[in-house]
């Protein structure tokens, strides 16, 4: 038996418990679930994203960039073109499609992995799956009527967040009675209107939403009880890399949040989350890779 079918053994047992399935169906892909932590590698190619904006807008600088996150062990490739970060105004589809379908083109036809395309836009996501895109990646989760429809008449992947407000307004003074309570109310609803317009479940993934209309403390308690959100029944993918909660508890700028950016994606796993979406992929493939030894008692 080689490592990682020790590792397969060990986890898939418990995996089974934790989840109704055991892959994600996205396009021609088929993602296993449980036996490790997936890495989903974030490429922004935008003017103004808050880590990396401006970074990537050269076609070749953005191909090289995603064949280097492939190397280093990303397991989808998520593509953006529109800043989300607080405060960002949005752009229009056809600015957003003309970003990112020169690149989203050249990468399908050379990496074997999926290419996940980060909008809410049902045309943007509409043309990235008719280039090869494999999953939609929906900040607002699915609430368009239009995107619901656009997942459903595909066979791509999709992924369910939670945000309060729009990129614009989100962090002017969230807040909650209840914070986990409501982040799981808004995820079933989501989930049970999508498999409602006819997206499978093996096919979902939800995301609470760290950073996107949460307080310092509000990301931290999701960080703390990511567990409960397993108990929707998909999935679940956490996204806190490099992300302005790190900042504030470390005293950082975005480019130095490396080890905040690690201990948060190691609470991520310890707690439940099936992928992790991360910028450094070479440095957080390895934090995952321990973790997961940690969790199974192999590697």
């Amino acid at each position: 038996m080689n490592k990682q079918s020790k590792i397969r053994s060990q986890r898939n047992p418990q995996s089974a418990i934790r989840n109704p399935q055991s892959e994600i169906h996205c396009g021609r892909y088929r993602l296993p679930i449980g036996e490790r932590t997936l890495i989903m590698g974030i490429l922004n190619i935008t003017p103004d994203s808050f880590s990396d904006g401006g970074e990537f807008l050269d076609f070749e600088r953005a191909v090289s960039y995603a064949r280097r996150l492939v190397e280093e062990g990303a397991d989808i490739i998520d593509i953006g073109g529109e800043s989300s970060r607080p405060g960002s105004l949005p752009v229009t589809p056809s600015e957003e499609l003309n970003r990112i379908m020169p690149v989203l083109k050249r990468l399908v036809g050379e990496i074997d992995i999926p290419v996940s395309v980060d909008t809410y836009k049902p045309e943007v996501a509409g043309g990235a799956l008719e280039a090869g895109a494999s999953i939609i990646n929906d900040i607002t989760g699915l609430r368009d009527k239009d995107m619901l429809k656009v997942a459903a008449e595909s066979n791509c992947g999709v992924v369910i967040m939670h945000m309060a407000g729009t990129p614009g307004d989100m962090q002017n003074n969230p807040s909650y009675s209840n914070l986990i309570g409501e982040l799981c109310h808004f995820l079933r609803q989501a989930v049970s209107r999508a498999l409602e317009a006819g997206i499978e479940a093996g096919r979902i993934v939800i995301d609470p939403g760290i950073g996107f209309g949460k307080t310092v403390e509000h990301n931290l308690e999701i960080l703390r009880r990511l567990r409960e959100f397993r108990s929707i029944g998909q999935p679940v993918l956490a996204g806190p890399s490099r992300k302005s909660f790190i900042g504030h508890v470390l005293d950082l700028p975005v480019k130095e949040r490396w080890e905040g950016t690690a201990a948060a994606v190691t609470t991520t796993i310890l707690h439940g989350a099936d992928i992790i979406r991360v910028h450094d992929v070479k440095q957080m493939k390895r934090v995952a890779r321990m973790t997961d030894a940690i969790l199974s008692g192999h590697w």
